[in-house]
């Protein structure tokens, strides 16, 4: 009985400690899509919306904006018994939360769909991940995103490597970055000295370190995590770029930009977002604080 006894006690330990470890992480993913919202840009010209105004060559004069989706850009399905995210990417735009988030660990799970949309329907299939959300959408180049930081999931291609960083209107931030080709943008290289990336300056994007995306059709997992002005971008359990100094420039002085709305984006080509789960962090994990120092 003693010997029972202690294995019982042993095993329920064991298994309280699996469920509060599997309690720090928090879904995201609902069929209601509860915990976000959304903002579509400009539609194509292929898109139909009737009380939108159009100039003379078709090209549309204002965005969607908040909370509209009749096309269903963003849906949920629950056929394969757990919401999966369907993304169509018909209309530049984003799925967002609801709440700023800050000091977290971000992991979903992807895989590609086949349907393309203007302008990208001869480029490899593209969407991202937007972390640190501020103010309003439709500030980038494209018209359809806030000021953030891109975790860039991209097809396999000459486009790009899922895991790059891009900035989103004018954001900035520091990355170990070197280049390699001079006819292609710099790659992140964890030897290489700190670079200053974003801003008002020219240097927008930064290559993922390596490609470690399985082939399309295929589930990808990303983690995403980020502490005060660091951040980390791995792909399929792989760390292809450390990111730190993250701020944005704003009447003269640079600003901390740590904290804001996760948002998914909507860019000309389908996917599909599944176990999108979040947890706070009390600091970089430290199997990954040498990428910082």
């Amino acid at each position: 009985m003693t010997c029972l006894r202690t294995v019982s006690i042993a095993t329920l330990g064991a298994l309280c400690s699996l469920s509060v470890q599997a309690a720090d992480w928090q879904p995201l993913l609902d069929e209601e899509l509860s915990q976000w919202e959304i903002y579509l840009g400009y539609p194509s010209t292929d898109t139909e919306v009737s009380d939108l105004k159009r100039d003379e060559q078709g090209e549309y004069l204002e965005p969607v904006g908040y909370g509209r989706d009749e096309w269903n850009v963003f849906s949920v399905s629950t056929d394969s018994g757990e919401p999966v995210l369907r993304v169509s990417g018909e209309i530049y735009g984003g799925i967002f939360t609801r709440k700023d988030f800050s000091n977290y660990h971000l992991r979903l799970q992807i895989k590609w769909g086949s349907q393309k949309w203007q302008p990208r329907k001869e480029l490899p299939l593209d969407t991202g991940i937007l972390y640190h959300g501020q103010g309003e959408h439709g500030v980038d180049y494209w018209r359809a995103w806030p000021l953030s930081q891109e975790f860039q999931i991209v097809e396999k291609g000459v486009d790009g490597t899922t895991g790059d960083w891009w900035k989103i209107a004018h954001s900035q931030i520091d990355i170990r970055c070197e280049t390699v080709n001079e006819d292609e943008p710099p790659v992140y290289s964890p030897t290489a000295p700190l670079k200053t990336f974003g801003g008002h300056g020219s240097d927008i994007t930064c290559r993922a370190s390596e490609d470690h995306e399985k082939p399309s059709g295929e589930w990808n997992t990303l983690d995403l995590i980020t502490y005060g002005d660091k951040s980390l971008h791995i792909v399929n359990g792989e760390v292809v770029m450390a990111l730190s100094g993250s701020s944005f420039p704003e009447d003269g002085e640079i600003k901390p930009l740590t904290e804001g709305q996760i948002v998914l984006q909507s860019e000309a080509g389908e996917a599909f977002f599944r176990r999108i789960d979040i947890k706070s962090i009390d600091g970089i994990p430290e199997q990954y604080q040498h990428y910082f120092e």
